[in-house]
């Protein structure tokens, strides 16, 4: 009992031992004192105008919001990332088992013609103590995996979801362009009364007729190809939503051509609200912690052992107290040569740890790149939608006056198709920077983290303790 007593205390003594290797301090990041886009902006304070959680609300389209609710449930790639972050919890359990001791069990029974039958049973037990806290580096690295791999589930989400919103943007061009070009088939068809009107009457060449309805195909055609990319996208987002193309049909509907303002001050909470950002410096936390874990190869490694049993003859008086076998004892191992091999692990740590602090620090620049290029798109393309609305307003006007010039017989007809050919080009291109400043709305919210926040990743340590594992709530 006394060997026991001091066993317990000097593994009490030696586990109170600070572990080896360097403890993590975030690197500094590589900022620029604002946005080249925008004015006043400083790091990582979050505002309350900011989008959380279901971050396409800001939209107001309720058909957005109910193809993105079956995103986060039934995309499979997402599946994926789910069972990796499974996967981490359960490393971060098997990295604690270090901490306690084995015990194994054996039984044996033999029968001689000299002994009889001999029984044996014994429970041995060793424990590597962790003094230099080999096995906290190694529990503090696979936490800050998992808290990666959340990050990582985070911002999978996140990508899918954009995706999801981005292709739905395409839907809705396409569907406008679709409404578009039936306008202008329709218009079109008129054009063509009015030169076969004139043709009967004889003030009209043959050749307007046909150039007429040469027009009309040729806007009949586009129309039936802008169904290609409506369907297209339309299967995007069946996928993204985890079922076949064949399970979803999206009623028809209009692109919008408003976009959900902006505050000045949003790019304030970029570092705080990227769950690529976390993940990166989940990545750089787990590397730091593994040097310890290779550094703790210089240091000699303690173990107790001891084995308890009996071991006789059950049917013989003599076998039961005074049959006992044990013993106990301790050891210490230490490393003498080994070719630098641990010197190099160590190194080995070291520089995989910096690769990760340049990934770390290229992940905010990308981060800021991404905020800067949709700020700049937002700010371009509104100014070109002002311009493209006036283009199409005039081109209006300009096609209604050579209608009504080559109908009064003062204009020939190639004026009239100039202007309607005109006129179609300048509302394609109007519609088309339309949805880019929408694509570009859902990039800015995107590059600033979506509804994501660092306060949603889950507790690592909390999910893969054994409670939390025995709990209805962890199933």
């Amino acid at each position: 009992m006394r060997g026991a007593r001091y066993a317990a205390a000097l593994a009490l003594a030696l586990g109170g031992c600070a572990p080896v290797g360097p403890n993590f301090q975030q690197p500094a990041a590589v900022l620029s004192p604002q946005y080249k886009e925008i004015a006043g902006w400083k790091a990582a304070t979050p505002r309350a105008a900011e989008p959380k959680g279901e971050w396409w609300s800001v939209f107001h389209d309720p058909e957005l919001s109910r193809l993105m609710s079956a995103v986060a449930i039934s995309n499979q790639t997402l599946k994926a990332d789910e069972a990796n972050y499974r996967q981490a919890l359960a490393l971060i359990a098997e990295a604690r088992a270090g901490f306690f001791p084995t015990i194994n069990g054996t039984g044996s029974a033999t029968r001689s013609s000299v002994g009889g039958t001999n029984f044996t049973a014994e429970a041995q037990g060793s424990w590597t103590l962790d003094v230099w806290g080999q096995v906290r580096r190694a529990v503090e690295a696979q936490q800050a995996g998992a808290e990666a791999s959340a990050a990582t589930l985070a911002n999978a989400t996140l990508s899918a979801q954009s995706a999801l919103a981005l292709a739905y943007v395409q839907l809705r061009q396409a569907d406008s362009l679709e409404a578009l070009l039936t306008r202008t088939v329709a218009e079109y068809q008129r054009s063509q009364t009015i030169t076969q009107n004139q043709y009967a009457a004889g003030t009209a060449a043959k050749s307007d007729v046909i150039t007429a309805q040469a027009q009309v195909l040729n806007a009949q055609a586009q129309l039936v190809a802008a169904g290609v990319t409506r369907a297209q996208s339309e299967h995007a987002i069946a996928v993204l939503m985890g079922r076949p193309p064949a399970g979803l049909a999206i009623p028809r509907g209009a692109l919008a051509t408003r976009t959900p303002p902006i505050p000045a001050n949003l790019p304030s909470a970029l570092l705080e609200r990227r769950p690529d950002v976390a993940a990166a410096e989940e990545t750089m936390r787990q590397a730091n912690a593994e040097i310890g874990v290779a550094f703790a190869g210089y240091f000699p490694a303690v173990s107790l052992s001891g084995l308890i049993g009996y071991s006789g003859n059950p049917f013989i008086a003599q076998y039961g107290a005074t049959n006992p076998v044990w013993s106990f004892g301790s050891a210490l191992a230490q490393p003498l040569v080994n070719g630098g091999l641990t010197g190099a692990q160590v190194e080995a740590a070291r520089e995989a740890y910096q690769a990760q602090v340049a990934l770390y620090r290229q992940t905010v620049l990308n981060a800021i790149q991404q905020v800067e290029d949709a700020l700049a798109g937002l700010r371009i393309h509104g100014r070109e939608v002002t311009i493209q609305a006036e283009d199409v307003r005039i081109s209006r006007q300009a096609t209604q006056i050579a209608l009504n010039e080559y109908r009064a017989g003062t204009q020939a007809f190639t004026a009239v198709v100039v202007a309607e050919a005109q006129q179609l080009s300048a509302e394609e291109a109007l519609l088309a920077t339309q949805a880019q400043l929408q694509a570009d709305a859902v990039n800015l919210i995107v590059a600033l983290g979506g509804g994501w926040s660092a306060s949603r990743l889950p507790d690592a340590a909390a999910a893969s303790s054994p409670a939390a594992a025995a709990s209805p709530a962890s199933e």
